[in-house]
């Protein structure tokens, strides 16, 4: 899989020293943005950062669309709108977005800092620091904030928690690691009201409940029970969330999970794996990203019926390079 680099970097600590330096020394306006379809670790961290940099006393832009089960994270106005063009002196950081044309609320211009943990990340910008051995790119942005000592409030410490909490899927997968827990630790020892978020995490709109129904209707297991795949049906639908790969990816015998849906012209594919398949191998297979054990793509131009083929191909080949299906 070329372009792909997921082991830890051996100078993270040193490039994350530069760009605390970087932050700290910078004089001018700071744009904070992070990936489309913004989820826990794309909000915690980008708002994180951006709270902190505040506390700096930087002037500091967050731009975001905030999905509906996160709101509560957020202040009035926090929000910013996105803009066409970066202004002149102004830092952009980048956070938790895999590539460039993942980026939303800015153009990637003038002086960038790149800060993420996926590993089909090309390490694009003036400074990068990308190390897929993180949990989450949460986990990055708490140790920054330890660097830039910036004093821990509640408020900044459960953004932060959030991006720990939704990307190890409430620290039941593969990626907990000791040394996340003990990051966790901290910051609920900062005041964060752990319960409280939890729940409050778990929150979905009534909508979400309906449309689960309809998708459920959908799921199909395939190579004898190795694959769960389900998709959206046609139709209005009030709920947006893209979760319902986490309710399928629990099908006992399961291997992988994979959930489309159309988007306008587009259909977006999720998928989740274990047990040695690589849910980012079939993503980058269908000109998408991500980890391991999740990853996406979004397949241009076609309709569900012409995406199944395609994706169901690009998962053959991944469980007959993981050994689950003879080799061809």
């Amino acid at each position: 899989m070329d372009g792909i680099h997921n082991q830890a970097d051996p100078q993270y600590w040193s490039k994350l020293q530069l760009v605390a330096d970087t932050l700290k020394g910078i004089q001018g306006p700071v744009v904070v943005v992070s990936h489309v379809d913004p989820d826990g670790d794309a909000i915690g961290s980008s708002l994180g950062l951006a709270r902190a940099l505040k506390a700096l006393g930087k002037q500091v832009t967050w731009i975001a669309r905030v999905p509906r089960y996160l709101s509560f994270l957020v202040r009035e106005g926090e929000a910013s709108p996105p803009i066409e063009r970066v202004p002149e002196g102004t830092t952009l950081v980048v956070v938790d977005a895999a590539e460039p044309s993942r980026v939303e609320g800015a153009p990637v211009e003038g002086f960038v800092i790149n800060l993420d943990h996926h590993g089909t990340n090309p390490r694009f910008g003036d400074l990068a620091v990308v190390d897929p051995s993180k949990a989450a790119t949460c986990q990055i942005v708490k140790e920054l904030i330890d660097l830039l000592e910036v004093p821990w409030t509640p408020d900044l410490a459960t953004v932060v928690l959030t991006g720990l909490i939704t990307d190890t899927g409430n620290f039941r997968f593969s990626n907990t690691t000791p040394e996340l827990l003990y990051t966790a630790a901290d910051l609920i020892a900062h005041g964060v009201p752990y319960a409280e978020l939890t729940d409050r995490l778990q929150w979905r709109p009534q909508a979400y409940f309906t449309s689960l129904a309809q998708v459920l209707s959908t799921v199909q297991f395939h190579f004898g029970g190795l694959v769960v795949t389900a998709h959206m049906p046609p139709g209005d639908y009030e709920d947006d969330s893209d979760d319902y790969v986490g309710q399928i990816r629990y099908a006992e015998g399961s291997q992988l999970a994979v959930f489309l849906r159309q988007r306008g012209p587009d259909v977006k594919v999720s998928l989740r794996s274990r047990g040695g398949v690589s849910a980012q191998a079939v993503a980058v297979k269908l000109g998408g990203g991500g980890h391991v054990p999740a990853a996406g793509a979004t397949l241009r131009g076609v309709t569900l019926e012409q995406a199944y083929p395609r994706v169901l191909a690009a998962v053959e080949e991944e469980l007959r390079r993981s050994g689950y299906l003879e080799a061809a």
